[in-house]
């Protein structure tokens, strides 16, 4: 009876590990084998032709240093406009998820239906439509430039402004849903507290709801901005070459010039600076909340 005894606390102890092999075997094979080889690549030099490519590894760190100072404009443009988008986001996505989390009643679940139902058409076509929309002869332009809004030779297309709109619009809902979990979650009972205190509803909104929607604002912010910074369809479709983001660097530099060191080199320099800004911001709003 001991063997047995001993032989179940085994299998206990193992079966965790057993339980993950799966995944730890996916990680493996689509994350850990493609990150070493693209850094073996961004350490390598570039040789044969454009169409015979010849990587050689040599610990060449200097691709690094020529990837930073040949695009830090575009890099700089990058973490501007995703920063950009992502406070347009949050300012946009906070009353909508309050209104349907407090206010929708019966109607919250068409309202999230609503809310979701644009982005089940797939992101190049919205990027399109987008286009479409914000034309120089279309009515936004016309309507912008009727109110003085817009100069009457201005244009919107091929701008700054286009690109962020684009990268708002795209991303918006990963900010929607968290904030709408957070907020849903908050007991109505305590808003009823803040105002038997005599707290105004703007004390209310800054000691209360943002406190506790802080997981939410949390969550969206980082699942707009990381994707946001290195998006390249809305600057490919919607900007010029004067918008142009390290994502469409990227893209150029291993599909068409085909100079895969310096491209991966970028991709690591993007996924370092990705991930410093998102410790930094974890760490001053905390993430204890989060689970």
């Amino acid at each position: 009876m001991a063997g047995v005894a001993s032989s179940n606390r085994q299998r206990s102890k193992l079966a965790p590990y057993l339980m993950i092999l799966p995944a730890l075997a996916y990680l493996g094979v689509f994350y850990v084998i493609p990150f070493v080889s693209l850094f073996r690549t961004s350490l390598s030099t570039m040789g044969g032709s454009i169409y015979l490519p010849e990587l050689t590894f040599g610990w060449e760190f200097s691709n690094y240093g020529d990837a930073l100072s040949q695009y830090r404009e575009q890099i700089l443009r990058s973490f501007g406009y995703a920063l950009t988008a992502t406070v347009l986001c949050l300012l946009l996505a906070f009353p909508l998820a309050y209104v349907i989390a407090f206010k929708a009643g019966r109607y919250k679940n068409l309202l999230l239906g609503l809310v979701i139902l644009p982005f089940f058409v797939t992101f190049l076509i919205r990027t399109l439509a987008w286009k479409t929309i914000l034309a120089d002869d279309g009515w936004v332009v016309h309507t912008l430039g009727t109110v003085g809004l817009l100069p009457s030779e201005g244009r919107l297309l091929s701008t700054g402004w286009a690109v962020i709109g684009g990268l708002t619009y795209n991303w918006i809902i990963f900010m929607i849903l968290p904030l709408y979990v957070s907020l849903e979650k908050i007991d109505a009972r305590l808003l009823e507290a803040s105002r038997d205190l005599y707290g105004t509803n703007r004390r209310m909104f800054g000691k209360v709801i943002v406190p506790l929607a802080m997981p939410g604002i949390l969550a969206g912010s980082m699942l707009v901005f990381i994707p946001a910074v290195g998006d390249f369809i809305n600057a490919d479709y919607l900007g010029s070459t004067q918008t142009r983001m390290i994502g469409n660097v990227i893209q150029k530099q291993f599909l068409v010039v085909k100079d895969y060191p310096v491209a991966a080199a970028l991709s690591f320099v993007l996924m370092a600076l990705i991930l410093v800004g998102v410790l930094i911001y974890t760490r001053a709003l905390g993430t204890e909340d989060l689970v």
